[in-house]
């Protein structure tokens, strides 16, 4: 008998390896002076993972796992309260009043971290920061240990406080919390590079647009954003930094 408990052990102990050794880890780190309430929403066909959502104080770190071909968006929500009737219970990235998103797409405008993971040990992830649909907070995404060539850096200026009027989000207290892109303001082909736009000839880079590269050039500013800020790095650990540089040291002390 207690060689079938011996055998049964071995066996869950080298699933259990298995499974692990097909995981990648995300380190969310939230450095803003506020609390912040990741999220997360797989793409079609794959898995919820952190529940979907979670809330992280000022200075602190969540470690979650993702499986090792895992597709999805990762952004932070602000100004968050689940404790009363408000809807939305967010000011940004809010996902129909939710702590856990459940695979939902949190509502636009927020900084949206894209991540394809490809499944393969020495296989290189695909990631990348999108303001396609505008912005929230600054954000950064790097290996661990921290490569220069795998690290998408933060912004050096605060898009909120150079929003324009036209694309402000404001909180109930008058304050701008997030900056819509010009697709999401105004619908307008020309600013969504779709149908007769819907090509890197056609679509170029608008005001609005050239706005957001300038504060935030290592991010996808619009649709055809040129040369693609896309980063290809094999890692089996990436940490996500929130507000990286406006506050502390940055992603390679955690």
């Amino acid at each position: 008998m207690k060689s079938v408990q011996v055998a049964a052990a071995f066996l869950l102990l080298l699933f259990s390896g298995h499974s692990l050794a097909h995981t990648v880890t995300f380190f969310v780190h939230n450095k803003c002076p506020f609390p912040i309430w990741p999220a997360t929403a797989p793409n079609t066909g794959h898995p919820v993972i952190a529940d979907g959502g979670f809330y992280l104080p000022p200075g602190q770190t969540q470690r979650i796992e993702a499986p090792w071909t895992w597709n999805g968006r990762i952004w932070a929500r602000t100004g968050c309260s689940f404790n009363s009737n408000w809807q939305p219970a967010c000011e940004t990235g809010d996902c129909d009043g939710r702590l856990q998103c459940n695979g939902l797409i949190g509502t636009p405008p927020a900084t949206l971290v894209q991540i394809a993971l490809q499944g393969g040990k020495g296989k290189p992830n695909f990631y990348d920061v999108s303001l396609v649909d505008g912005y929230n907070l600054p954000v950064s995404v790097g290996t661990r240990p921290s490569l220069p060539k795998c690290t998408i850096g933060s912004c050096p200026k605060n898009l909120n406080n150079l929003c324009p009027p036209e694309l402000e989000v404001l909180n109930r207290n008058g304050e701008v919390v997030a900056c819509k892109s010009a697709c999401l303001a105004f619908n307008l082909d020309s600013f969504c590079c779709r149908n007769e736009y819907g090509t890197p000839e056609k679509c170029k880079p608008s005001v609005y647009s050239k706005m957001f590269k300038a504060a935030c050039p290592d991010y996808y500013s619009y649709a055809f954003d040129m040369p693609p800020p896309l980063v290809n790095c094999a890692s089996k650990e990436y940490v996500i930094t929130f507000c990286p540089s406006a506050w502390g040291a940055d992603q390679a002390s955690i």
